[in-house]
Formats: C-alpha cells, structure tokens, sequence
C-alpha cells in the first residue's frame, strides 16, 4: 500500500509496535525552516530555543539519504506552497489507510509531525473540523516542544511534550507540560536503566513508538540517534 504523502513501515521504532493490534503512518517534512517561493516557513517554531536542530531525528536512519531528504522537502514546500491541496491529498492518505486497517482488523495508528511540529489542530476543513476530528476512528499522536496546544478537546489526539536543557526557561516549562497531565521525551546520551528522573517516573520510549499507551505524567526515555549522539548543547542528557 502505498501513498503520496504517508509512510508506513519507514520508522523502525514504529516497526516494533507495528502488528496485529495497531499499524503507524508518519508524514515527515522538513523540519525547522523552509524556503518556498522567496518566503521563509518555520515548521518548529520551538527549534531554536530548544536547541535540537543538529540533534533532530531528520538525520537519523534512513532520514541521511539524499534522496529521502528530498521527498521531504517536496512535501513541506507543497504544505506551504499549496496548502489546500496539500490536505486534500493528506486527508485522501488518511482515508486510505483507515480502511487498509479497518479491513484487517487493525487499529490506524497515524503521527503527522514525523520531523515537525505544526499545529495540525489549527488548519481546519470546510466542516470546521482539523483532521483528527474528520477521523475520530484513528489515533494520532506526536511530540511537540509547544507546551500549551489546545488539544484536550480532541480525545483522539494524544501529545507527549519533548524536554531540552539547552535553554533555563525552555526546560521550565516541564513542570507545566506534567501538570497537563502529559508526558515528557527527554533524549538521553545512551540506554540507562532509569526508575525516575527529576522525582519524575520513567517509561521506556524506545521499546516502540505507541505513546498513547504510556502511563500519565512519566518521562518517556529515549536514547540519541543520528546526530543526537555528539549533541552538547543540553538537549541531550548526561547521567553521572
């Protein structure tokens, strides 16, 4: 199966998670900041402050291909360059890959920021509805660095907040993020067996990539990939 703008079977963390009770597709784009006919676009407008572009997840696996680099950017100028057609494509995929799941009896599992973080609860169809309300059946999720999205009302929208030290008032706003009831990613330098963090319980994220079954209020531990592993500018964490 396959379409325009969704991956399936692309992420190997998705993979593991991928089987007879859930299957994931993931829109990846270029992250961060985009040119597109003379105008900038910012698709992490928390980037800079958190200080994650060289450590993004854009350069690991199979993200360091040219070739898959270009996709992407493709992707994210057709967003910004046409955005009407960009979602009736992307709302085609969705359609198409709910009923690829449905069929086998499978939950439709779908995370539209792979390598961004917009705002997909904003961009709303002619119904005024975004498009995880136009597909109450399917679960989405993502990560974002914006602690305050207004998505409670979308019970089909899980979102797990990403920490970075590399800013003082950035890294405050965890506390905040926990008291919304979400979980916190923190990218750790390699694989500890860590109960809790910062009085804070911890979850293993790198055992698959289904953060909606993740325990309320817990640090989802991941480990650095791709250029994360060389990342000094405190989104990476050290444990002594």
């Amino acid at each position: 199966m396959t379409y325009k703008l969704l991956g399936v079977g692309t992420n190997a963390k998705t993979v593991k998670g991928d089987g007879s009770e859930y299957l994931t597709a993931i829109l990846y784009m270029t992250p961060y900041k985009v040119m597109v006919d003379g105008k900038l676009f910012n698709s992490c407008s928390m980037a800079a402050i958190a200080q994650c572009i060289e450590a993004c997840l854009y350069t690991a696996g199979r993200g360091q291909m040219s070739n898959v680099q270009t996709a992407r950017q493709r992707k994210a100028e057709w967003f910004y360059r046409d955005r009407e057609s960009f979602m009736q494509q992307l709302y085609q995929d969705v359609k198409k890959f709910e009923a690829y799941c449905v069929k086998r009896g499978i939950t439709p599992v779908i995370r539209l920021n792979g390598t961004t973080d917009i705002r997909w609860e904003l961009i709303k169809n002619t119904d005024g509805l975004c498009i995880m309300e136009a597909f109450p059946n399917v679960q989405f999720y993502d990560y974002t660095k914006i602690s305050n999205r207004k998505v409670s009302h979308i019970p089909n929208y899980h979102l797990t907040w990403s920490y970075s030290g590399a800013n003082a008032d950035y890294a405050a706003q965890m506390q905040h993020a926990l008291d919304k009831g979400m979980n916190v990613a923190v990218v750790f330098r390699k694989e500890y067996n860590l109960k809790t963090w910062r009085g804070v319980k911890v979850t293993d994220g790198d055992k698959d990539d289904l953060r909606f079954l993740d325990p309320k209020r817990h640090i989802v531990a991941l480990y650095a990939k791709g250029k994360a592993k060389k990342d000094t500018t405190g989104f990476v964490q050290e444990i002594a």
